[in-house]
């Protein structure tokens, strides 16, 4: 039981990071809605406020990808391995934001480093996924 337990728990700390990066770059749409003068349901307006809504908006798109492809390469590659490659995800996604909030043109860098880690966690947990299914079929 315990060793299952230390199995998910950076794959999970990686998972609660990401969650409240979501959570912060969510209240930043709140925030700058204050400040921009947007009320809801209004989604634009001001190109400042339109990139703060932007960088929630792509989160939660590349969260969509990210948690199973993270918990996938955990189970089947290696949890620490998971957890290392996730913590990149989520320094991208610090440099995605922290870019996106200045200019458009800086959020390449951070978007970069958060889809190569998407793509490794989703290559590794595909690789993993069919060398299991090999080996379980003795092919």
């Amino acid at each position: 039981m315990l060793a299952e337990a230390n199995a998910t728990l950076w794959p999970g700390l990686i998972t609660v990071s990401a969650l409240i990066l979501y959570f912060v770059v969510t209240l930043n749409v709140g925030r700058a809605r204050g400040k921009y003068k947007i009320s809801p349901p209004q989604m634009s307006g001001n190109p400042d406020f339109e990139r703060v809504v932007r960088v929630q908006q792509n989160t939660v798109e590349q969260l969509i990808l990210f948690l199973p492809a993270l918990w996938l390469f955990a189970q089947f590659i290696s949890p620490i391995w998971a957890a290392g490659i996730g913590a990149v995800w989520i320094i991208g996604r610090i440099l995605f934001a922290w870019g996106y909030y200045q200019a458009a043109e800086k959020r390449a860098v951070g978007f970069g480093i958060s889809s190569l880690a998407t793509l490794a966690l989703l290559g590794g947990s595909l690789t993993g996924i069919i060398m299991s299914l090999l080996k379980f079929y003795q092919l």
